[in-house]
């Protein structure tokens, strides 16, 4: 009986796993991006060559949002499709994608694709996960389109027919947190800092995108803070927390700086701060210049941009549920508190452990990057300071798309780094090491217990 146990283990495991398929299918969704931006009749002018495309591509489909050439002047009609194909595709996940494919031509989805779909929306069980596939489908088509309808009212009268294709690319921009936009000269949105209502729809988009499938699920069928679930919870208040707390922060740091909020009005450096603490939650627009922020309002954008938004979602970072089990952890750990509790629950030793190694791995991945570009740009003596490189790092790692000016003027070798960050940050740095390094088996030798002194 052990053997044939051992046996069926050894044939269900067999082919690639749910956890290696998911950093090979964003692989190849972005080769299959550069092939097609590299065609004649993507670019005005010159195609782009195979590095640009693929960076390019890799940005739109980790929706991250950092570029080498302007979007909205360089890609005709087609090259902008298909950056707009790769940044839907990106958002939504291309398993979610293959999971609608099979579902329109009626085919039967099998066991190892319902498993690669619940590691992608972080689920623990196989029950439910399709049906949340195509909740998260028709949540994120309903709202990228209310929010284009919403666009259009601002667009269409300021650029005519143009608008309702602006209005669809940025909302489905917004939505999936990308970043990219088609104004133009690299300018995103700063044109439109003083425009409340693009501002609000830009935000929201942004926000309902950032904080996952699962708990826009719940708060529609759920309609009570008190009947949501630990998980829920922890995002929707610390989405809060965030969002509020880097307004203050941006409005303290940059209120007196006459290159960004220096010279708004009062209501306008309320509403570019609020934009501008939502937006490094990587989604990658900006209303005020982001070279041109103090050392401490770019030290606070990487913080929100590392941290990111919530599992499940269309955003990056190592996600606000990680950085909360960690906080709670420390608060425990003063109290002298056994547990790691929140909202009346207490977390299991694995969730603290996992949120433990993802943000030691990013912090690993971040710096030893940062000294990587730190060294290649000196080499090449470029004058970027330390903090511009960190924002740069810290942007691709957390897919924010922000960028103060590094990317377009590194060389070669460090916007390569930065690709490969820009992957790493969308395919999950807890996914990629499991897939390089992981068995999915506990070793079954458990040591004597031992201590270390700690502090």
């Amino acid at each position: 009986m052990p053997n044939m146990k051992r046996k069926n283990k050894k044939v269900f495991h067999k082919g690639i796993s749910p956890i290696r398929i998911l950093p090979i299918g964003y692989l190849s969704v972005t080769l299959l991006g550069t092939l097609l931006l590299m065609l004649p009749t993507a670019s005005h002018g010159a195609p782009l060559g195979f590095f640009d495309a693929l960076f390019t591509a890799t940005s739109a489909s980790c929706v991250t949002g950092l570029i080498v050439v302007d979007t909205g002047t360089h890609f005709t009609f087609f090259g902008q499709a298909v950056l707009l194909f790769l940044i839907q595709l990106g958002g939504l996940g291309f398993m979610t994608a293959a999971t609608l494919l099979f579902r329109a031509t009626k085919r039967r989805i099998s066991l190892r694709s319902r498993m690669t779909l619940a590691e992608a929306y972080g689920e623990d069980r196989l029950q439910g996960v399709i049906a949340l596939c195509m909740r998260a489908v028709t949540y994120t088509f309903v709202i990228e389109g209310t929010g284009a309808l919403l666009l259009a009212v601002r667009f269409v009268p300021e650029f005519g027919a143009r608008g309702i294709w602006y209005a669809l690319f940025h909302s489905v921009s917004a939505f999936c947190n990308a970043g990219f936009d088609l104004m133009g000269n690299y300018a995103s949105l700063t044109g439109y800092v003083g425009d409340t209502f693009v501002n609000l729809v830009i935000m929201a988009l942004v926000v309902l995108g950032g904080i996952g499938f699962a708990v826009i699920t719940e708060i529609l069928s759920q309609r009570s803070f008190k009947k949501l679930s630990m998980h829920a919870k922890v995002a929707l208040t610390g989405t809060a927390v965030l969002i509020f707390g880097g307004t203050a922060l941006f409005l303290l740091f940059e209120s007196a700086n006459p290159h960004t909020l220096g010279s708004l009005s009062a209501g306008d450096k309320l509403t570019a701060a609020l934009f501008q603490s939502v937006t490094c939650r990587t989604a990658g627009f900006n209303t005020v210049p982001q070279d041109a922020l103090t050392d401490a309002g770019k030290l606070t954008s990487c913080i929100l941009m590392l941290i990111g938004g919530s599992p499940a979602g269309t955003a990056g970072g190592v996600k606000l549920t990680t950085v909360a089990v960690l906080i709670l952890t420390g608060v425990a750990c003063v109290r002298s508190l056994r547990d790691t509790e929140v909202f009346g629950r207490r977390l299991d030793a694995l969730t603290v452990r996992k949120a433990l190694c993802v943000v030691l791995i990013a912090m690993a991945v971040l710096l030893s990057f940062v000294a990587a570009m730190l060294h290649a740009e000196q080499l090449c003596g470029a004058a970027f300071s330390f903090i511009d490189i960190l924002y740069e790092a810290a942007s691709a790692l957390g897919t924010a798309g922000l960028s103060v000016g590094v990317t377009a003027g590194a060389s070669t070798f460090t916007r390569a780094l930065l690709c490969l960050m820009m992957y790493l940050g969308r395919a999950g740095i807890m996914t990629v090491a499991l897939a390089i390094g992981g068995t999915g088996e506990e070793s079954p030798t458990r040591y004597p217990e031992g201590n270390i002194l700690i502090g």
